[in-house]
């Protein structure tokens, strides 16, 4: 499915990181985009600067999202490619001296990045179904959403994180074939370590140090890497149900 003025996008957690590169690299390929995010002032920022659309979105609410995809698709038409990068990382350990983990903590990093990327996916793609194919596949939409290598790797105190990236990948495969006779595609990107804002604003010593443990190329990740990776998946109409690790060869370590 060939990216252009045709194909309407939304992208969670679009006003920064990932996502934010996200909605640059499909503002270039033509693409009308939407941000769904929670900060109204970066969301405005970048939308402002993208000519992208912002809509403040909660991942956690059935109505934030449903209406925030009814108004994109006003403005847009039915979105034909959604990318879920929105989500939190707290960290905690399972039991320490701080006491046993947090289960309240632990819900909402599930809700967050794994209930939210299902709720996005499941409600963009019922509108996705009853839209007209685009190409001669009978493609009807896109869906590429963000897991990452925790979910094979999950250092200490991650077990919250893991967990639902985790969830992210497990999902992935199943939802496809869910999909699959609508003409949606559905995979996932699982990042390493990545030089969004978050990481950025540590000190220049730690991030070294995370850019050393980095087999090749010896760096964090670009986020713009990731957002040509997210628009290599939508116009590679044969790659479908996939887990796509993008980190350098990274193996993380127990900490």
């Amino acid at each position: 499915m060939k990216i252009g003025s045709d194909t309407p996008a939304i992208v969670t957690g679009g006003a920064s990181g990932l996502g934010a590169a996200c909605v640059a690299a499909l503002r270039v390929k033509g693409a009308p985009v939407t941000i769904f995010d929670m900060s109204e002032a970066e969301g405005a920022r970048v939308a402002a600067e993208t000519g992208a659309k912002f809509i403040p979105t909660d991942v956690t609410s059935d109505d934030s999202v449903a209406n925030a995809l009814a108004e994109a698709a006003d403005a847009h038409g039915v979105a034909r490619i959604a990318i879920s990068c929105a989500g939190i990382a707290p960290a905690m350990k399972t039991a320490g001296s701080k006491g046993p983990h947090d289960m309240g903590l632990f819900s909402k990093v599930v809700a967050v990045n794994l209930i939210g990327t299902m709720r996005v996916m499941a409600l963009a793609a019922q509108a996705m179904r009853e839209a007209a194919p685009l190409d001669p596949d009978g493609a009807r939409g896109v869906i590429v959403n963000t897991a990452s290598v925790a979910a094979y790797e999950g250092q200490m105190g991650q077990a919250a994180y893991a967990a639902s990236k985790g969830g992210v990948a497990a999902l992935t495969l199943p939802a496809a074939r869910d999909l699959a006779r609508d003409g949606i595609r559905v995979c996932a990107i699982a990042p390493g370590i990545f030089g969004t804002p978050m990481l950025r604003g540590l000190p220049d010593e730690v991030q070294d140090s995370l850019a050393a443990q980095v087999p090749f190329p010896v760096r964090l990740g670009d986020p713009a890497e990731f957002a040509r990776l997210a628009c290599f998946i939508v116009e590679t109409g044969y790659m479908n149900g996939e887990v796509i690790r993008l980190d350098g060869a990274i193996r993380m370590g127990a900490r």
